[in-house]
C-alpha cells in the first residue's frame, strides 16, 4: 500500500489546538532549561508551562496491558493532557526505534 492509498481521517481542531499549546509550552520549557538535565526536571517545568497555559495536565498515569484473560500494569505514560494527548519525555540525544516501540505500545495499550 503506498500513501496515496492510505486515507487520513482528519485531526479535530480541538486536538490541533492541544497539541499546538504543547508544542509551544515544550518549546518554552527548552529554551529556557536546555539539554543536560533530568528527564523528571523537563517534567516538572512541562507540567508547570502547560498548566499556566490552562491545559489538564496528569503525570506518570498507569498503562495496562492485556495478556490473556488478565491485565498487568507496570508501565505509566508521562504525561496526559487533556485526556487526549500521550506526551512521551525523552532527555536523551537521539530517538532510537525503542522510544518509538514504547510510544506505539501504550497507544495500542489505550485503544
Amino acid at each position: 500500500m503506498t500513501n496515496a492509498d492510505r486515507t487520513h481521517t482528519p485531526v479535530p481542531e480541538e486536538l490541533n489546538r492541544i497539541t499546538d499549546q504543547i508544542i509551544g509550552a515544550a518549546i518554552e520549557v527548552h529554551r529556557r532549561l536546555g539539554p543536560g538535565l533530568l528527564e523528571s526536571i523537563y517534567e516538572k517545568a512541562l507540567i508547570y508551562e502547560m498548566g499556566l497555559r490552562g491545559l489538564r495536565v496528569q503525570s506518570q498515569v498507569p498503562v495496562r496491558v492485556r495478556y490473556k484473560d488478565i491485565e498487568i500494569e507496570g508501565q505509566r505514560v508521562d504525561l496526559l493532557v487533556e485526556r487526549d494527548v500521550i506526551v512521551e519525555l525523552k532527555a536523551v540525544d537521539r530517538l532510537l526505534s525503542i522510544h518509538e516501540a514504547q510510544l506505539l505500545s501504550y497507544l495500542k495499550s489505550a485503544e
